[in-house]
Formats: structure tokens, sequence, C-alpha cells
């Protein structure tokens, strides 16, 4: 492909509304345009690495036997409203009416819609299992969307769906597609995390996010150099550090006026946030009210709490209970019994704690767990932080940020039983499909490489992705018998299928090498002086210096072999 014929409009300086790395090397190198807030336009270049990752994506679905489709983008309401999702999803889903007034969906996922097609075709456990995906535009309207196409309102996704007999099939699709993602992730050459994950909106007892490791990703991974144990922040759990050396003092109550704040109090008292053990006090929607104890420097993890509590936690908002229980002083020294008290780890071998007395203006001194309260169920109950230890084999966790691209669900019965989607079972019963769904991000993955590989020069792409095998870059253009030579050699290129970009452009050649980095071309194929004086094109890579020289005719041997 000639540089001047082909449509690369490429930016010097950084754009302004670009936030991070592949947001702004993604403008810059012209892979894509910005339509709207969330809405972006691939050019060519993005489009060939968008179709490189597709076709890794699509070789290794059809390698695992699943079968391609695809379903509409616009899904009636009528599903959506059986499944109670169509007002869980909330204002992140695209509405609209047809001319009939009835309502339809932009579909942000298709549970509900693979599931009826189940529903209508699928009637015995001979056609069982089947994996049925699809490589579709999705869309969300992201309240603040953001990173570029890290968080886009408009996006390209691979999503899975299989259907199963049992929990036991579905084990063994589930482990398929597990696998299939391993392979997926290291084809395109990148470093990633396997992690288990909440199932969220999706439903569902089990999944696993795919993470690629990226300084500036949105997620954070909590990780075990010794043991392997790895998951995201808000999930991860973690073991207590060891016992303090203190003498336990006597339990003082002590005044505290107008003291409603950790530091408030700290500074009041003059002692260390991480000596206080502040009380998380919340109501369930069972009605119940549940107290969390936890070092004061910690947030609590209302996920976390709320599995521990088997209900749905959310802050007091009845001011009458609030006054009752004198939130801002509460703490477990003769707290009321009806409360269900759980204490966080980070405080599990900490002593002489400053704790609420359950008394306006008023907390404990050197509060002492099992002397002076009873802490409850023990867990973890806030995020772990640096310094916190693996809750499997006790070593110090290590935390990596990084990019979802990749997300597997075990659904279970959850769609098949709302929708009424049966199969007839051998032994002449109507059961309900057990089922899986597997999504990877396409247009996420293209941002996750640039944010794990680019560079200050520009974008590195891992050799499965490059839009281009190399860069053919002739340095001085009004060189007549330069430009023929060149000529000769790219149409030996074309001619033996080698997928080279050929820099035709009459621009100096500092130009050329700067475009050539910053849309990380791994190989860059120079005609210039060398050759005019020797004969020899020079060899350069985008990923390191080493420099080597051939003649013309050992070039297409030499690209034919490279990251084969």
């Amino acid at each position: 492909m000639r540089f001047s014929k082909y449509y690369i409009p490429t930016l010097k300086e950084v754009p302004s509304s670009a936030e991070i790395k592949s947001h702004a090397l993604s403008l810059r190198a012209g892979l894509i345009r910005k339509v709207a807030a969330g809405i972006y336009a691939f050019l060519p270049m993005g489009l060939k690495v968008l179709k490189k990752i597709e076709n890794i994506v699509r070789e290794e679905m059809n390698r695992a036997g699943a079968i391609e489709m695809v379903l509409s983008v616009m899904q009636p309401s009528d599903l959506w409203k059986k499944t109670e999702r169509w007002d869980q999803y909330g204002p992140e889903m695209f509405r609209l009416k047809d001319r009939n007034q009835r309502d339809f969906c932009l579909g942000p996922t298709h549970e509900e819609l693979i599931t009826y097609l189940a529903y209508l075709d699928i009637k015995s456990y001979k056609d069982l299992p089947v994996n049925l995906y699809q490589i579709q535009v999705k869309f969300r309207d992201e309240i603040r969307p953001r990173y570029g196409l890290l968080r886009a309102r408009e996006f390209i996704m691979k999503d899975a769906y299989s259907f199963c007999r049992n929990e036991h099939e579905l084990d063994r699709v589930y482990e398929s597609m597990y696998e299939t993602y391993q392979r997926i992730t290291q084809r395109l050459g990148l470093e990633y995390v396997v992690v288990e994950a909440d199932t969220g909106l999706i439903g569902g007892k089990v999944s696993h996010e795919f993470i690629v490791l990226a300084e500036d990703g949105e997620e954070v991974v909590v990780q075990c150099g010794a043991c392997k144990y790895s998951a995201k922040q808000e999930s991860a759990q973690f073991k207590p550090g060891p016992s303090e050396q203190k003498t336990s003092a006597n339990l003082k109550k002590v005044h505290t006026p107008g003291a409603k704040t950790i530091d408030h109090v700290a500074s009041m008292l003059g002692v260390d946030i991480t000596s206080i053990a502040k009380s998380m006090v919340l109501q369930g929607e069972d009605g119940n009210v549940y107290a969390f104890l936890l070092s004061g420097e910690r947030a609590l993890n209302i996920e976390n709490a709320s599995k521990a509590a088997n209900t749905k936690l959310e802050l007091i908002q009845d001011k009458d209970l609030a006054q009752k229980l004198n939130l801002g002083y509460f703490g477990p020294v003769g707290a009321p019994k009806e409360i269900r008290m759980f204490s966080d780890y980070s405080i599990k071998n900490k002593t002489n704690l400053v704790v609420g007395a359950n008394q306006q203006d008023y907390h404990y001194m050197n509060a002492n767990q099992g002397r002076d309260f009873d802490p409850g169920t023990w867990g973890s109950f806030s995020y772990p932080v640096q310094g916190d230890l693996c809750p499997e084999c006790g070593k110090e966790l290590a935390f990596k940020k990084g990019i979802e691209i990749g997300h597997i669900f075990k659904l279970g019965e959850k769609y098949s039983t709302q929708l009424d989607a049966k199969f007839l079972d051998e032994d002449g019963r109507q059961k309900p499909f057990v089922m899986g769904c597997y999504g990877i991000g396409i247009s996420r993955i293209m941002s996750a490489s640039i944010e794990q590989l680019g560079d200050s020069q520009g974008i590195i792409w891992p050799d499965s992705l490059a839009p281009f095998k190399a860069v053919l870059i002739v340095t001085n253009m009004s060189d007549k018998k330069l430009g023929l030579e060149a000529e000769k050699v790219y149409q030996k290129l074309m001619d033996a299928n080698m997928d080279v970009l050929y820099d035709d452009r009459d621009v100096r050649a500092g130009v050329k090498f700067k475009d050539a980095a910053l849309m990380g071309i791994p190989v860059r194929l120079i005609m210039g002086k060398h050759f005019l004086a020797k004969g020899l094109i020079e060899i350069e890579s985008r990923t390191d210096d080493v420099k080597q020289s051939l003649e013309p005719r050992a070039l297409v041997d030499f690209l034919a072999k490279l990251h084969q």
C-alpha cells in the first residue's frame, strides 16, 4: 500500500481531549476519530488492527467448537421486562420507540435475545451442548465516556452463549472457554492475569475476568507472587498482619465533643488513625442493622460486606434510626445486641483501639476485642492495601493496574427459567437450559495493547496486531534513481503478497521516521545513501537498536520468516 494513496491522517500534537496514552496515540496515529462523546469512527489503519483482533478471536472460538452468527442490534423490550433487566439497567441502556410506539433498546448485551432464539429452536438434549457467538457492535450510554475506546458508548465485542443440559456439561464448556481466552490473549502477545470477579448485572454464580496489565488501567489487581493468588481489588481477600506487641491498657471513656470524623478524633486524642476502629453501620434489604469494624484508614468494601450479611446493604437513611444509634459515635463496646457485628482483618491483631462509646461526644480508648467487646464475624470487609498478606499462603500482596478485556460467566438457569426456555431431556422431562456467557472486547483490546506496549515515540504493536509488517521508507523521493529502485523493491514485495506500507511521500525523511514510530510498524526498510553507495537496504526494528543490511533480493525471504 502506498502511503500517498492511503488514508492515514496522523497528528503532530497530542489532542487536548486525550486523557491517557492509548487515546492520544490512537488519535495521533490516525486509527480513530471522535464523532461524539464516547463514539468513534475507525479509520483504515484502525480497522486493519480490529480485523486482526477479530480473526484471532474467531479462529480460537471456531477451534473450540463455537458457532458464529449475528443477532439483531435492536431488541424488543418484552424480553428484557421478563428478566426484569429493563429497569435494572437504568439510564445506561439506549432506548427508542418505533412508529407504533413499541419500546426497543440498542443491545448492551444479548442474553435475553439468544435465550429466546434457543427457546424457539433447540428442543432436545440431542442438540446440546451448543455454543453460539457473534462479533458485533454494542451500546451503553455511559454517564461519563472517557479514555477513548476503553469507556465508549459504542464498542465492538465478541459475545458467546452456551446452552447445556446440566451443570457438569456447563463446567466442561466453561473450562474450554477459559482455555480459549488464554490462547487468544497469548496470541495477542500481551501480558495478562485472570481473576475471579463479581457477576454484576449479568448474573450467575461464577465469573472470571481477563485483565491486560497497564499502568493507566482502571482495574487494580491484587496478586501474590508466591502462590499466584490474584483478584480484583474490590473482591480481593487478605490475611491480618502480625500481632502488635503491646500490653493491654485499661478501658477509658473520653470526651470528644463534635468529633464525628476519624481525622477529628485522631487529632483530638493525639493518636494515629490506624489505632482507631471505625464502625460502619448499615441497613440491609431484610430490614436488619449490621455493623462493620475496620481500621480507621480503610474504606468499607460494601460488596464483600453485603455477601457476608447475605443481604444488600446501604447507608442508613432514616434520621430517627441514625439518632437512636448515635451514628458518628457508634462503637462495639456495649452495642445493642440485636445489631450483628462483623470485624475486618485490618484490626484483628491490634490492641488498645479507639472506638465510639455509643454516646454523643464520647469515645473509648484502649478497647480490646474479647475483653471489652465481641468482634463477631471476622473477614475481609475493606479493600486490601500495601503490606496486607495473601489469604492463601500468607506472603505479602502486590498491586498492579490493568484493563479488563474479557469476562466469562456461569449463568446457570437464570435466563432460561425467566424466559421459559426448556428442552426435552433423555428422561422425557422438560428442563431449563443451563447457560454460560463469554464476552471479549475487540475494540478494548486495541487500546489495551497500546497502553501496555506504547512508548514516548508512539505505538508498539505486538506482531500479531501490526497493521503492516513493515514500512518501506525512501529518504529522498526527489532522487530519481532512488525512486526507480524503490518502485522495483515495492513491486517485488507486492508480488510476494507482503503486507508492506510504502512511504512514497515527498516529505523530509525525519517526518517519515517519526510517523513510522508513531504508527508502530514493527520493521523499517530504509532506502537512502547506504543503498546508493552499496546497493543495500537498511533494516531497523521498532523495539530495539539492532540494525542490519540486506540486498533487495533477500528482502522477501527475510519478511516471510519474520515473526512466523
